[in-house]
């Protein structure tokens, strides 16, 4: 994940409101001094350090400024799922159409992705050395789910589908019984898996199963658990049903993506665990396209879509851990900070969305060290936003209003002026 220093370049960031990411109050009329990809200082402007020799300067007069944001749950080499698209793409299309996704989402505020299946490492290293513009990327490599489910996206006809939606011809590793669930822990290790995604339940996507059914079972995950626990990894689950949900958590998973049927068990397992949901309601709560969309598929999430906003709503209201993720490429790329609107539909404060999308976000990541705050020390990442999202939390879900977007201290979106030397 780490991505390559900007080098000397000093930014000086001035007059917006800072919102830093750690819950605390907004600090109106600050500065925040960038140099050589990190955050080296922020306070109030009437105590600005003087600023001597050749830098840039963004202009945050009106507007709000806060840490880059995360999303802890994309898929960068998807645009859609609509498998009469899949027929015609040739081998390895997906990484020329990654790139303008990865700008999108870039453009969109967000600086750090988790990727949980589909990029792989040439990605990550495109992006880290500077040759693809886009956010830094933890990526899964490929997702693990049994013959039959959930990553299985063979058809009666044979076709499978899968092998057209990550750019390196697949986007899971079927995995049945514990020897495989070991051995493909260590080859999504190997090709640079920085967080493990097992499949714990089926999905709306995948022509062989349902979301209420199981998928790889306790034992099976336990062992992916403790494999990338002795690496360092953690483990992010696919788990829509509540059985699969309490499955994953018993198997002692990091994290439940998309989670849209816990129950009051799986509240408490998640609470008593400090596990993290990973709600995903960008694509949650939108409807079903019959038009682009399998028969299937269409009944599958229109059932799901029944209970899941109480469902995550319960959640919230009980203090689960939430990090923003979005599972963009089952919904539009670009529009990523759309969730933190949802996630206030849903019950947590503008603040506490944002903290979700930054300081959060970068923990589940692992990378809370260097990531999700404006603090001393850390990378610097950092977007400005139009306007007060705090009044508005929809502000950000617009691209069109996030005016500046930094990472390490490299200004990929918005106007830097050039200045010789002055105080700051």
């Amino acid at each position: 994940m780490a991505s390559k220093p900007a080098g000397e370049r000093t930014v000086v960031v001035r007059g917006g409101t800072v919102i830093d990411g750690t819950g605390a109050d907004p600090r109106p009329d600050q500065v925040v001094v960038l140099r050589d990809g990190r955050i080296d200082w922020t306070g109030p402007a009437a105590h600005a350090p003087h600023v001597s020799g050749p830098h840039e300067e963004v202009d945050a007069s009106g507007a709000t400024v806060l840490p880059g944001f995360v999303d802890a749950h994309v898929h960068l080499s998807m645009a859609g799922m609509n498998p009469a698209d899949l027929l015609d793409r040739p081998p390895h299309f997906g990484y020329y159409a990654a790139i303008p996704l990865l700008r999108d989402t870039l453009d969109a505020g967000v600086t750090s992705v988790r990727d949980l299946a589909g990029l792989d490492m040439a990605v990550q290293k495109a992006v880290d050395d500077g040759i693809v513009a886009g956010p830094r990327t933890t990526i899964a490599y490929r997702a693990l789910g049994p013959t039959g489910g959930h990553g299985d996206f063979r058809t009666c006809c044979g076709f499978d589908s899968g092998t057209a939606l990550g750019p390196g011809g697949a986007i899971s590793m079927i995995t049945d019984g514990v020897d495989e669930a070991l051995r493909n822990t260590r080859e999504a290790m190997r090709q640079g898996a920085g967080v493990i995604k097992v499949m714990a339940s089926g999905g709306v996507w995948s022509p062989r199963d349902t979301p209420w059914h199981d998928g790889l079972n306790v034992e099976e995950m336990t062992a992916v658990v403790r494999e990338a626990a002795s690496h360092g990894v953690p483990v992010a689950a696919h788990a829509q049903s509540a059985r699969s949900i309490r499955n994953a958590l018993t198997a002692g998973v990091t994290s439940v993506e998309h989670g849209y049927e816990i129950d009051a068990e799986g509240i408490e397992l998640m609470l008593d665990r400090g596990a993290f949901l990973v709600p995903t309601l960008s694509t949650a709560t939108t409807p079903p396209d019959p038009a682009t969309s399998a028969d299937y598929a269409v009944a599958k999430k229109l059932r799901l879509q029944e209970h899941l906003s109480e469902n995550i709503s319960a959640a919230i209201a009980a203090g689960v851990r939430v990090a923003l993720g979005t599972d963009s490429g089952i919904c539009p790329h670009g529009r990523n900070l759309r969730e933190l609107a949802l996630l206030v539909e849903h019950g947590m404060t503008p603040m506490g969305a944002i903290v979700a999308g930054t300081r959060d976000a970068a923990a589940l990541l692992g990378v809370a060290e260097d990531l999700g705050t404006l603090e001393p020390g850390k990378r610097a990442d950092l977007v400005v936003c139009e306007g007060d999202p705090l009044a508005d939390i929809g502000l950000p879900g617009d691209p069109a209003n996030i005016r500046t977007v930094i990472k390490d201290g490299r200004t990929y979106k918005g106007a830097v002026l050039p200045r010789s030397g002055r105080s700051a």
